[in-house]
C-alpha cells in the first residue's frame, strides 16, 4: 500500500509539473518576472559602467541578456529569449529617444517605425507561444548536439549572438537619434523601405496563421499569398526593416558607413543560418518541399526564372 501510494503521489506530482509547464498564462508570468529582473540587471549595468552612450546600451543589453539566460536554465528553457529580440529595440531606442529629448521628425519617425515592427514581432510570439513544456524545435536540436555544454551554447548561441546582431543593427538609429540626425530625401527613402519591410512580413505572417488555422496537418504545404512565388517573404521584411534604418542613419551620418555590418550581420543570419536550418527542417515534414524549393525564390515573392540566383 506505500508503495503504491508513493508511486500515485508521484505521478500526481508529475502531472501537475506537466499542468503548470503547459499553461501559457504561467508561462507569461514567469517569462514577464524574469524581463523585469533582466531590466533591473541591464539599468543596473547602465548607471555603473562609464563611457559614450552607445557603450553604456551595449553593457546593459548584454548585462540583461546574461540575465535572461539565467532565467532560461532557472526554467529549463531557452524560449524565455524569444521577445527579447523583439522587446530589445523598443526599450533602446525610446529611453534614448525621451532620455535625450531630441524630437525632431526623422527621429520620432524612425522609433515609431521600429516601435510598430517590435509591437508586431513580439505580438505574433504571444500568438504562438504554447507555454513552457515546449521550446523552439532549434533549440532543441542545439541541446541535442552540446549535451553537457548546452547551457554555453544557450548563452552564446541562442542568446548573446542574436542580443548583439540585433544591437548592430538599431546601433545606427541610437546614434541617429541621440544626435539629433534631421530629416532628408534619402531619410524619407530608408523610412518607406523600412515600413515596406514591416508590411510584407506582417502580411506574409497573417497568410501563414490563416493557412495553419485552415489546415492542422503538418505535411500540408503553404504554396498561397505571397508563399506562392516565395519560400521566405517574411524574413525577406525583416531584413528590409533594418537596411531602411541604416539607410535613415546615412542620410545625416554618411561618413558613419561601416555600421552597415550591423543588417549585413543580420542578412548573413538569415541566409546562412536561419533559413538553411529551417529548408532541412522543412524537406523532411512537408510534402513536395523539394519541388515547391526548386520552383520558387528564396526569398522575393515574384515567379521564379530559369537560372535565378539561389538568393532571390
Amino acid at each position: 500500500m506505500d508503495r503504491e501510494r508513493t508511486h500515485s503521489d508521484a505521478g500526481e506530482s508529475a502531472a501537475a509539473a506537466a499542468s503548470w509547464r503547459d499553461s501559457r498564462a504561467v508561462g507569461f508570468l514567469l517569462i514577464g518576472l524574469c524581463y523585469v529582473a533582466a531590466g533591473a540587471v541591464g539599468l543596473a549595468a547602465f548607471s555603473w559602467v562609464r563611457g559614450d552612450l552607445w557603450f553604456r546600451i551595449l553593457s546593459a543589453d548584454v548585462a540583461a541578456t546574461a540575465a535572461v539566460w539565467v532565467g532560461s536554465l532557472l526554467l529549463d528553457n531557452a524560449t524565455t529569449y524569444d521577445p527579447y529580440w523583439s522587446v530589445q529595440p523598443l526599450v533602446i531606442l525610446n529611453l534614448v529617444l525621451f532620455g535625450t529629448g531630441v524630437f525632431d521628425a526623422g527621429s520620432v519617425l524612425l522609433c515609431l517605425v521600429v516601435n510598430l515592427w517590435g509591437i508586431r514581432l513580439t505580438a505574433n510570439w504571444t500568438l504562438t507561444f504554447r507555454g513552457l513544456g515546449s521550446q523552439d524545435w532549434r533549440y532543441d536540436r542545439i541541446r541535442d548536439r552540446t549535451g553537457r555544454l548546452y547551457p554555453l551554447a544557450n548563452l552564446l548561441g541562442i542568446q548573446l549572438m542574436p542580443t548583439l546582431i540585433v544591437f548592430g543593427c538599431i546601433l545606427p538609429a541610437i546614434l541617429y537619434i541621440s544626435r539629433g540626425g534631421g530629416f532628408g530625401p534619402l531619410t524619407a527613402a530608408g523610412l518607406l523601405l523600412s515600413l515596406a519591410g514591416l508590411l510584407l512580413e506582417t502580411v506574409a505572417d497573417r497568410q501563414m496563421h490563416a493557412f495553419r488555422r485552415r489546415n492542422q496537418s503538418r505535411a500540408e504545404l503553404m504554396r498561397d499569398g505571397l508563399w506562392r512565388h516565395a519560400r521566405h517573404p517574411n524574413y525577406l521584411g525583416e531584413i528590409l526593416v533594418w537596411w531602411g534604418v541604416y539607410l535613415v542613419f546615412l542620410s545625416a551620418f554618411p561618413e558613419g558607413w561601416v555600421l552597415g555590418a550591423g543588417p549585413l550581420l543580420n542578412t548573413l543570419l538569415f541566409l546562412f543560418i536561419s533559413i538553411p536550418m529551417a529548408e532541412t527542417r522543412l524537406s523532411a515534414i512537408k510534402a513536395d518541399f523539394d519541388s515547391y524549393r526548386r520552383e520558387t525564390r528564396m526569398l522575393l515573392p515574384i515567379p521564379r526564372r530559369r537560372g535565378v540566383d539561389k538568393f532571390g
